[in-house]
Order: structure tokens, then C-alpha cells, then sequence
């Protein structure tokens, strides 16, 4: 009778066990993986599903496995909250999301009352970071994307010092361009320099000629262009029309694939503000190269940014969660904000990225100038 005792404990036991290493700690991935935007939400889920696996491979965090929830958002803010409203009914813990600015906007409200940690991937918005920063709750928002704020600084800085005082500036007229443009206006500003000429365009916009033939009649010399990929090419390719052959200068969408499938032989030359490009010179870079190829079997990274990015916030979090020894969303914003232990990343060996008055993890030193060059992104010349 003993002997069945401890056989049902035992089992018991066993089972016990088991239960416990399926619970996994999710992650919410709420990002476009059909629409427009999509090539840089699968882009950022290509990193997220790279960094969960080696995570995982290295026995998990506090012996539990992360498990990535992943929703698709479509681009539609209209939607944001319903998602955000499924991610938060499924379980997770804390949230690697953001494309496209508008609709992280759209859902940030209800992330943030429900004390959920997001670390954005991919959306630049200024404000992202912003929006909570005098919450009594403390901010929720935290990102590994070079903000709108940095990328105009770096977008216009260089055109500056290549020598260039007749600068037009184009948007699109989302927030994520507006905002764009604005944080253009104020680094311009910075160097005494007015633009010559400014036009905007809407999301599908594919002929661009009125916006380009207003820059060329006021002398412009380069274009500064804040939108995503497709309509960028769409630039591009009516620059190409025209006759007109401006260097364009684009925030950072312009090296993504979405851009280089419009504007085809015309993307050449074309330049950017990046968190990564392939030929890393770290450790951790290579490594992440490496592991990128062997999964998706690919000649060159799509979109490396947005794959940097997702791959990295998965690796800020589950550090933050290995510190905070809790899946509590308001101890993991704390280790987040006080990271003990430096975590090397694709994009940078991440040494305190945040502190309760900074969620940005991005700055010039982790930030780099690309070029379109012969079908593949690499390093500007200074």
C-alpha cells in the first residue's frame, strides 16, 4: 500500500513538473504582417523568432521557456485596441510591437493601464516614449529603433556636411511623417539653414512628379524624405522620370525591400539612417548574422533594421524579466530602467540602455549612415 503511496507521488510529482515546463512566459508581437507594412513586420518577427529560439536553446528564463503571441495589426490603428485588447486576454507579459507609429499610438493608452512593457521594435515616432513619461505609474514604452528625433539629426547633419544648403523636404502625411517632418525643420534649424521647398504625399501616392518638379524649380540640391519604403521608391522613380537625379536622403525605411521593389535600379545611391547593415564588427553582430542565414537561408538580410530590432527588444526583455525574477509587468519596467548586466545585441552591447527619465536604447554611437549599393545596404561614406 506504501508502494502505491509514493507511486501515486511520484507521479503526481511528475506531472507537477511537466505542468510547469509547458507554462511558458509569452511575449506579445502585435505588428503588420499583411498590408503595406508587412515586409517590416515579418522582418521584425524574423529577429523576435531568432532571439526567442537562443533563449530558449540556453534553458529559457527562470527555467521557463518564452513563447511569442504574435497578432497581426494590418497597419489599421482602427484596430489597435481590439488587438492589444486579445494580446492582453491570451496572457503575455510584456510586448516586443510597433511598426508603424499611428497605431502603436492608437493602442499605447491601453497597454500602459494594463502595466504592460513594450520595447518598440521598429516605430520611430518621437512621441512613442514620450506620451507616459509623467505617468504616476511610470512609463511603459521603451524602444531599440533609432527615434524620428535622431534620424532627422542624422539625416540632416550629413547632408549638411556633404555640402548641401538648398535642401527640399518631403513627407508623407501620417503621423509617423509629420513628425518627421517637424523634427527636420528643428534640426535645420540648428544650422541656420531654411529648406528651399517643401511637399507632402499620402500613403499610395505612386506619382510624385508636382512634389519633385516644386523642388527643382526652387534649386534644391538633395531631397530629405520622411516616409516609408514604397512611397519612397515611388520618389525615386519619378525623380527618375523627370530627368531629375537628386541624392535622396530617407528616414529609414528607405533601405528596407519595400523601397528598393519600386525605385528597382534607381534605389542606387540612395541614403539612410540604419541601426544595422550587415558586415557587423561585433561578437554578438556575427553571431546574429550567422544565425539569420541558417535560418532563413537568404543571400542577404531583408530589412535589417527591423530584424535587428525585433531580435534585440527579445533580448532586453528577457533580460529585464531574468533580473526582476518576475513576469510582473511593473518589476520588469523597473529592471528595464536599472539593467544590471550588459546584454550584447545585434545592434550594440546594450551597457544601462534606460533609466527611468530615458527609454530610448538607441543613440549616435549605435547608429550608423547606409547606402543603396548594387542591390544590397552597407555603410555610407562619411
Amino acid at each position: 500500500m506504501k508502494l502505491s503511496h509514493i507511486g501515486f507521488a511520484a507521479a503526481t510529482l511528475c506531472l507537477a513538473s511537466a505542468t510547469l515546463a509547458a507554462d511558458t512566459i509569452k511575449i506579445g508581437a502585435l505588428l503588420p504582417l499583411t498590408g503595406g507594412s508587412a515586409p517590416l513586420g515579418l522582418a521584425v518577427r524574423d529577429g523576435q523568432r531568432l532571439a526567442v529560439a537562443q533563449i530558449n536553446a540556453r534553458g529559457g528564463v527562470m527555467g521557463r521557456n518564452l513563447e511569442l503571441v504574435e497578432l497581426n495589426d494590418e497597419s489599421k490603428p482602427e484596430l489597435a485596441e481590439k488587438n492589444m485588447q486579445a494580446l492582453l486576454a491570451k496572457g503575455v507579459v510584456a510586448c516586443s510591437c510597433g511598426v508603424n507609429t499611428g497605431v502603436v499610438l492608437a493602442y499605447q493608452p491601453a497597454m500602459q493601464k494594463a502595466k504592460l512593457p513594450n520595447i518598440v521594435p521598429a516605430s520611430a515616432g518621437t512621441k512613442l516614449t514620450k506620451a507616459f513619461q509623467n505617468a504616476p505609474e511610470g512609463n511603459f514604452t521603451f524602444r531599440v529603433q533609432a527615434s524620428d528625433t535622431l534620424q532627422a539629426q542624422m539625416m540632416v547633419d550629413y547632408a549638411v556636411k556633404k555640402g548641401h544648403k538648398k535642401i527640399a523636404l518631403l513627407h508623407d502625411t501620417t503621423p509617423y511623417g509629420t513628425g518627421g517632418h517637424d523634427d527636420m525643420v528643428k534640426q535645420l534649424l540648428t544650422h541656420d539653414v531654411k529648406a528651399v521647398s517643401v511637399g507632402s504625399f499620402k500613403i499610395g501616392d505612386a506619382d510624385m512628379s508636382a512634389q519633385l518638379a516644386k523642388a527643382r524649380e526652387a534649386g534644391a540640391t538633395v531631397l530629405l524624405v520622411y516616409g516609408i519604403g514604397t512611397e519612397q521608391g515611388h520618389i525615386a522613380a519619378s525623380g527618375a522620370k523627370l530627368g531629375m537625379h537628386l541624392p535622396i536622403i530617407g528616414s529609414w525605411a528607405n533601405a528596407t525591400d519595400s523601397f528598393l521593389n519600386v525605385a528597382a535600379a534607381h534605389a542606387e545611391g540612395a541614403i539612410s539612417p540604419q541601426t544595422f547593415v550587415e558586415g557587423a564588427t561585433s561578437t554578438a553582430g556575427r553571431e546574429f548574422e550567422a544565425a539569420y542565414r541558417s535560418e532563413y537561408k537568404r543571400a542577404r538580410m531583408t530589412n535589417p533594421t527591423a530584424v535587428a530590432g525585433g531580435h534585440d527588444s527579445i533580448l532586453l526583455l528577457a533580460a529585464a524579466i531574468r533580473q526582476a525574477n518576475s513576469t510582473d509587468g511593473a518589476k520588469i519596467k523597473a529592471a528595464l530602467e536599472r539593467l544590471s548586466v550588459p546584454v550584447p545585441g545585434a545592434i550594440a552591447t546594450y551597457n544601462k540602455p534606460f533609466s527611468e527619465d530615458d527609454h530610448e536604447g538607441i543613440n549616435l554611437s549605435s547608429a550608423v549612415m547606409a547606402i543603396w549599393k548594387k542591390g544590397a545596404i552597407m555603410r555610407a561614406p562619411l
